[in-house]
């Protein structure tokens, strides 16, 4: 399985939300480089999604039933159908046959193929030129107004920022009531939001997280 990348290396400028250059950073090709394989991406979307899904689906079969299980009416003489319990699925208020139960959907799926799913998302992202870097994620006052114009001086309508280990609150808080905007810590990084954002935002924090990492 081979993962080399024969693309450039890729040097980004360092943007703020007021739109302004805080000088450049260059993307490890380690990370950032790679060609993209749709397989390996396509497995951990998979992954992720069946391990999200709730599992709390489920009938009720004979066993749950709240009748008797006595027999009906004699088997003979009565002129009507065969018949033993009430509780069949025959009969309306009986139980369902082979219905959903309470089950997990997750899946297996190795560390290593994971981690080297982000780095192809990652990859895949860089090359379709959906990746910004920014300075800092703050806004003044933690205002939501503030964050919608830093955005749209960036031409910024849908993004998933990435910030380090811990994400001020103010700006939490003020990215919460914009839509198509998802803001993340670094351990929370994924291959689906990844790919379903427009553009990808990343702190030079998560950059740095990114590469000690995959270190």
């Amino acid at each position: 399985m081979s993962t080399d990348a024969d693309s450039k290396t890729l040097e980004l400028k360092i943007m703020s939300f007021d739109g302004a250059d805080s000088g450049s950073v260059t993307l490890p090709d380690a990370i950032f480089g790679l060609v993209p394989r749709s397989d390996i991406i396509q497995r951990c979307v998979v992954w992720q999604l069946a391990k999200r899904r709730a599992g709390t689906h489920a009938v009720k079969n004979r066993a749950d039933i709240n009748r008797t299980g006595k027999k009906m009416y004699k088997q003979k003489g009565t002129g009507s159908a065969r018949h033993g319990s009430a509780r069949v699925n025959l009969f309306r208020g009986g139980g369902r046959s082979f219905g959903p139960l309470v089950r997990s959907h997750a899946i297996g799926l190795p560390k290593k193929v994971r981690a080297l799913a982000l780095k192809h998302a990652l990859s895949a992202k860089a090359q379709d030129g959906g990746i910004i870097i920014l300075d800092k994620a703050s806004v003044a006052d933690g205002k939501t107004k503030a964050l919608q114009m830093g955005l749209g001086k960036l031409g910024l309508t849908s993004a998933l920022i990435i910030d380090g280990a811990e994400v001020e609150a103010s700006f939490r808080q003020a990215a919460q009531n914009i839509r198509n905007v998802d803001v993340l810590p670094i351990q929370g990084i994924n291959v689906y939001d990844v790919l379903r954002a427009h553009t990808l935002i990343l702190t030079k924090a998560a950059l740095d997280a990114l590469e000690a990492r995959f270190k």
